[in-house]
């Protein structure tokens, strides 16, 4: 199957690891260009050298007001157009409604929150028909995870943000969409398993309250947002899509 993606350009965000970079390389893959952001510019670099000549690192914070312009400005220096952005930031620290602070609440606003909304208004007014945003989000949006109170706070406002913008964009052609990661074989799910005290056990209790049995692979999340990032996604839109392995309980 094609999905259209040759010569197509993409910004990911938080794509020196993880999600993020599986998705970049899934795109990579199929002929699409990527600009990858990372805290550093040195991280951004390496990751994006991983990846070959389609692929473009820049240091960038989300949560600083001029990242989104400027990786939009390297884009097309680069690659000479733009139609894209995948926005995936690091999971907000793990905590309960008493623990957390009001200093983690904030930085964790900055990021997950605000500068998701700052990089999405930014491309929309960048973006023409045929493109799409993208957001990596939670299960946490339909579901609060236990140990994760801020991302239950954040992520479900997001979603309703992301839901808002794609009525708005889609007049114009733009698609919106989310991607909702359940267990997948993170860095990050290693570093929430270990806060149990047993990670085996962790691992072995939440694999068995999953449909399929298993943590899903980040490749296999990559490969569902090339999906919804490519033209052959064209009919899809405002729609937060699960990759959890049946885990969600709904429909």
């Amino acid at each position: 199957m094609d999905l259209g993606l040759t010569d197509r350009t993409y910004i990911v965000t938080g794509a020196t690891r993880g999600l993020g970079f599986a998705t970049a390389r899934a795109l990579t893959a199929d002929g699409a260009n990527v600009v990858i952001s990372g805290r550093t510019e040195e991280a951004a670099a390496e990751a994006a050298a991983t990846l070959g000549e389609r692929a473009l690192g820049v240091g960038a914070d989300n949560a600083a007001p001029d990242a989104a312009a400027r990786l939009i400005a390297a884009a097309r220096e680069r690659f000479g157009r733009f139609d894209g952005v995948l926005i995936s930031v690091g999971g907000p620290p793990p905590g309960s409604a008493a623990d957390n602070t009001d200093d983690q609440w904030q930085a964790a606003f900055e990021s997950v929150f605000l500068g998701a909304v700052r990089l999405a208004r930014t491309a929309a007014a960048e973006l023409t028909e045929g493109s799409v945003i993208g957001f990596v989000l939670s299960g946490s949006v339909y579901e609060p995870i236990g140990g994760l109170t801020i991302s239950n706070g954040l992520r479900p406002g997001l979603a309703g943000f992301a839901k808002s913008l794609s009525n708005e964009l889609g007049p114009r052609g733009i698609r919106v969409v989310g991607v909702m990661p359940g267990r997948i074989a993170t860095d990050r799910m290693t570093q929430l398993d270990a806060l149990s005290g047993d990670p085996e056990a962790s691992r072995a209790r939440n694999s068995a309250a999953i449909p399929l049995g298993r943590y899903g692979e980040p490749e296999e999340f990559g490969r569902t947002a090339a999906f919804l990032l490519s033209p052959a996604a064209s009919y899809v839109t405002g729609v937060m899509v699960p990759v959890d392995g049946g885990a969600r309980h709904g429909f």
